[in-house]
């Protein structure tokens, strides 16, 4: 049985949204890719789902995935806008010849347990609660994550400790992480 969502769930492509149709009955939209970027009308159709209903935002976690990622955040106003990231998990999708150039497994690959999990805050909000606040970059800064001798390293623990990709940039971090997400993390790596 599908899980019933009130966002709109924006992907990738055609065959992530096949594999999160699956799962959620829900209206899912693929960006095509990077055709977001020219295509002016997708861009409104995204925008009024986003202000309707809340638009989730599911890319993969690879260089592309965030850069899209960093797109929407850039038209959709924060407070309509939830974010999932999916888990760095080295491998290749079947359906491919050869892994991606990452070498990761993106949305579709993913298997249902984990795609479970990195929707549970959205699963859970459907009484018609508002996204989580996110981490801002002050915040990194503040802890020592981002601007300060020996950030990158600390910086590289958070995102394990999270169980996020290394190649997760602050920018894309602060649209990604709630806040009690981070001081949860923040509580294990000083406990470490």
């Amino acid at each position: 049985m599908k899980i019933p969502l009130r966002q709109a769930i924006l992907c990738e492509g055609k065959y992530d949204a096949i594999r999160l149709a699956s799962l959620f009955d829900t209206l899912i939209l693929p960006t095509d890719g990077f055709r977001i970027y020219s295509d002016g009308e997708k861009r409104a159709l995204f925008r009024r789902l986003a202000a309707q209903r809340g638009l989730v935002v599911a890319t993969d976690s690879d260089a592309a995935g965030f850069q899209i990622r960093a797109y929407v955040k850039r038209f959709i106003p924060a407070s309509q806008q939830w974010h999932v990231v999916i888990p760095a998990v080295p491998g290749k999708e079947r359906r491919k010849a050869a892994p991606s150039k990452a070498g990761m497994l993106g949305v579709e690959g993913m298997d249902t347990g984990t795609l479970l999990k990195v929707f549970e805050k959205v699963i859970q909000s459907q009484d018609g609660s508002e996204p989580p606040e996110y981490v801002a970059k002050m915040d990194l800064y503040r802890d020592g994550f981002s601007g300060t001798p020996g950030c990158q390293a600390r910086y590289g623990a958070l995102l394990r400790a999270l169980g996020l990709p290394e190649l997760m940039s602050v920018k894309v971090f602060c649209a990604c992480v709630g806040r009690e997400d981070y001081n949860q993390a923040k509580k294990k790596l000083r406990a470490e």
